[in-house]
Parts: structure tokens; sequence; C-alpha cells
């Protein structure tokens, strides 16, 4: 057995030990420092890290369509359909967060919410991490978006998603990773967890 066959989850393997930071700057939303480290090696490098509160996802089916909001991102510089989303409030639980992300930007509620999973967005320079949920069983309501939110709300089948992959109109990995999600419970019975 080699020192790369072992547990990863808690393998110190590679760790950077880090010797200073400095803030940079303090968003509403992100911050970033830069830290100093000493490598495995001995040596010292920086690392540029981007600082997020985390966020939640929810893969919300409604009469076997995935409901989706469409709204214009500004770093990519086009608009783009995906599922609802939105971070996490100070200590907020990422279970409450998902409720409340999915009556804001579309108007539904659940009662029932199953984790299909939590994964980091970027982590080779952020620590974002996105906690991805289903709802089935939706109750109609109304949507409470943000001030400075525009969105249009629909729903696609499954179909529709794929064609809308294809056409790059879904393109983050939040939404994506939904939709093969939802395709698993479609072709298994049960989601994927």
């Amino acid at each position: 057995m080699s020192k790369h066959d072992s547990n990863f989850a808690d393998s110190p393997l590679f760790e950077e030990v880090t010797l200073e930071t400095k803030s940079i700057f303090k968003g509403n939303i992100i911050s970033l420092e830069v830290d100093t480290v000493t490598l495995p090696d001995g040596s010292q490098a920086t690392r540029e890290i981007v600082r997020h509160p985390g966020a939640v996802a929810v893969l919300a089916i409604q009469d076997e369509k995935m409901v989706v909001v469409e709204q214009y991102r500004k770093p990519l510089g086009k608009s783009q359909v995906e599922i609802p989303a939105g971070k996490l409030d100070a200590g907020e639980r990422p279970e409450d967060a998902a409720r409340r992300e999915l009556e804001e930007e579309t108007g539904y509620k659940t009662e029932t919410l199953v984790h299909l999973g939590s994964f980091y967005t970027s982590p080779g320079f952020a620590d974002e991490i996105i906690h991805l949920y289903a709802a089935e069983q939706l109750i109609a309501g109304e949507m409470h978006t943000d001030e400075d939110e525009f969105l249009e709300v629909s729903a696609l089948t499954l179909t529709e998603a794929y064609d809308a992959i294809r056409a790059g109109r879904i393109s983050d990995a939040k939404t994506i990773n939904a939709v093969y999600a939802w395709q698993l419970r479609q072709l298994t019975g049960k989601w994927p967890v």
C-alpha cells in the first residue's frame, strides 16, 4: 500500500500551512484574501482565496417538470436558465435557506426536501459550497425576490433541460448536476443519495 492509498477525507497529504493572511476585499457576498503558505517541500507560495458564506440550490419538480428561473448573469454577460438558488444568511441552516430561496424566487413552498449532496464550486481558488436539495409536492404561493433581482420563472421537461444544456442556456454546475440527479430519479424511481 502506498502513501497515496490513505483515507482521502482524513489525509493531510500535501497540506499547506498558512503563515500569513491578508484581507484584500470584503463585499456583500464574497471576500478576497491572499495567504502566504509553506508548501510540503518547505518552500513558500501565495494563494488567492475567495471566501463565500455558502449557498443552496433547489431542484424543484412540479408536474414532471423542473422549475427554473432565467436571469441575467453579469459575469457571463448573458441570461442563464438555472434552478432556484441563493447564498446562506449568517447562522442559517442550509435546509431553511433552501425553503426560503425556493419561495423567494419561484413562489413555491414545500414541506419535503431531500438533500442530494453538497459540492465545492471552484476549490482551486474559492471555498464556496453549494448544498443541493430536491423538492417535490410543491405548493404555489407568491414570489418575494430581492429588489435587485429580476427573473422569470418557467418549467422544463427533462428533454427540454438537456436541449438547454446543449444550447448553452443552462451552463452552471448546480443546474447541470440537478438535471443528472433528476434523470437518475426518473430511471430508478429514487433520488441518488
